[in-house]
């Protein structure tokens, strides 16, 4: 998996400077290139908390708190959290009632956490260690692009 989306992840981004354009094609390359998923985008900081950036999948939370749901918790945790079922993590946020399991990983640009990616699953278990690996050599590229 890592080889193919990361090296066409690089090729689409290497010769544009727009962050949007970017995290928007990553978003759909993530959605198009990852199987059993039901949302992924990013959520950038803005003004101490996070906002809504580009996405695929359903309508999302726009904003939310540091410290809230499992986004802000890996930011206010400053690490990467791989939750197998969604329902038993405290204060999590549910956007869409249809998933089941999260990963959550910290994009840093000059040790200060600007974004973050979020991928939901339907299915309980999804993201494995393997996928945490790949999707942080991914999101450390993507900390470039800031």
């Amino acid at each position: 998996m890592k080889n193919l989306i990361y090296e066409q992840i690089k090729t689409i981004t290497e010769n544009e400077k727009d962050l949007i354009a970017n995290l928007s094609n990553i978003s759909a390359c993530l959605n198009e290139n990852l199987t059993d998923i039901n949302w992924v985008g990013f959520y950038l900081m803005k003004e101490g908390e996070l906002v809504l950036g580009p996405f695929q999948g359903k309508v999302a939370c726009i904003r939310i708190p540091i410290g809230k749901g499992v986004c802000g918790s890996a930011v206010s945790e400053r690490k990467i959290l791989r939750i197998d079922d969604v329902h038993q993590f405290k204060g999590h946020i549910a956007c869409d009632s249809a998933s089941n399991s999260e990963i959550v990983l910290p994009i840093y640009k000059h040790d200060e956490i600007v974004a973050v990616l979020d991928i939901d699953s339907p299915s309980f278990n999804r993201f494995s260690e393997e996928d945490e690996k790949i999707l942080n050599e991914i999101t450390d590229y993507i900390s470039k692009l800031f």
